[in-house]
């Protein structure tokens, strides 16, 4: 998009006119300076910006089942002004982009109510991503900051000035990866450890089974699970997968839900039964916890992964939801940035996990897919279990 003031007529006055092209790599833009001389003295200037491309993943419809790249998600080009930054707000480059299950939820009808709202056909993909500010028209960031928050993936992004209070300068004291900072450090960090002592209440001596345990929030319930005294147990659905959450992350146990039914697995891992079930999954996971849960257990249900992108009639029908009642069991859904959750556990979870990350007593398992041009592939790769670890892009 060309931006030009207009020129005056000129009259009668013969006109000299000097034509400057500079290119700044920095920002790619090409910037066209033009001067006008009128005889004798007079002079107008005027000032030419084409926009910057900036390749950003788009949202283009609503997917039937799982959602295919080239179609239902594309990256293109979407020129961005990147020479001023918005009033009160900030131009960032993007360094790293967080891939996350709930996204998927948000491919719906936007008739469909839930608790964040879909996304607009034909507009970029929005999550947390982790940024280099740029350029900053806001006194609490300077050029060079990095900050973590809601961004559309992309390789820019301009941050209004209403959004600036959703983004969060990081202070990384103990010089860990950026990446990080979208997991055990970011909203699925955080989801772990609010959702697990708010609502899972564990108490040392009694048995955690975790679905979806290598994942992002899973890997950080189970390790801080450990770390308070408790029996830790994770499904998988890999071996290699179980070798990771065994012998690097310290789990109890675990067992590859692709080879191994899961009742008959815990029955096998956990015949004293189990007191918490972290959910990820859903479907069968969520019905075998249910059969080995003991009297007063607690469901932290986080997500059910498993029905996602299944049609209404073929998700899996539980058929022991009775339990709830007879074992008087608490099972309860959440949603981090509500208050009592997140916000209430913010603090104790930046300052107790970052030490922990930086002693190594906690680790981190990031799954890196490299380059814009690969994200739609990535998301979705993330929404069939490909990731091996917090699925991060790196732009």
């Amino acid at each position: 998009m060309l931006q030009s003031a207009s020129c005056s007529t000129l009259n009668r006055a013969s006109c000299s006119i000097i034509t400057k092209l500079f290119f700044r790599p920095a920002t790619r833009q090409l910037h066209i300076t033009t001067t006008l001389t009128h005889q004798p003295k007079r002079r107008l200037a005027t000032t030419a910006i084409i926009m910057a491309p900036n390749k950003t993943l788009i949202y283009k419809q609503i997917p039937s089942g799982l959602p295919k790249p080239g179609k239902d998600l594309v990256v293109e080009s979407r020129d961005t002004d990147l020479e001023t930054a918005p009033k009160g707000g900030l131009i960032v480059q993007i360094q790293y982009a967080s891939f996350d299950p709930y996204l998927r939820g948000k491919m719906r009808d936007p008739k469909i109510k839930s608790y964040s709202p879909a996304f607009e056909a034909n507009n970029p993909i929005v999550n947390a991503t982790v940024s280099r500010v740029l350029k900053s028209d806001n006194p609490n960031f300077k050029e060079g900051d990095f900050v973590v928050g809601a961004t559309p993936i992309a390789e820019y992004a301009r941050i209004e000035n209403p959004a600036a209070p959703l983004i969060t300068k990081i202070n990384n004291e103990h010089n860990l990866d950026l990446g990080i900072f979208l997991g055990p450090l970011g909203m699925p960090g955080l989801t772990a450890w609010s959702s697990l002592h708010k609502i899972g209440q564990p108490k040392k001596g009694e048995t955690i089974f975790i679905s979806s345990a290598a994942g992002a929030v899973g890997q950080v319930v189970g390790q801080v699970a450990k770390r308070e005294g408790l029996t830790v147990i994770g499904s998988v659905g890999s071996d290699d997968k179980l070798d990771f959450i065994t012998k690097d992350l310290g789990f109890d146990a675990g067992f590859n839900y692709k080879k191994e039914k899961p009742l008959d697995a815990l029955r096998r891992l956990a015949p004293n039964g189990i007191d918490i079930y972290y959910e990820n999954v859903g479907g069968e996971h969520l019905e075998a916890a249910l059969d080995v849960m003991n009297p007063g257990g607690r469901i932290v249900a986080c997500g059910m992964i498993s029905e996602y992108n299944a049609k209404p009639e073929e998700r899996y029908g539980i058929k022991n939801l009775m339990y709830i009642v007879t074992k008087q069991i608490l099972f309860q859904g959440f949603i981090v940035g509500k208050p009592g959750f997140g916000p209430a556990y913010y603090k104790e979870h930046q300052e107790t996990l970052s030490k922990w990350l930086a002693d190594g007593s906690v680790k981190a398992k990031l799954d890196i897919s490299e380059g814009i041009d690969n994200a739609a592939e990535a998301l979705v790769g993330m929404l069939q279990g490909k990731n091996f670890g917090k699925a991060v892009l790196k732009i």
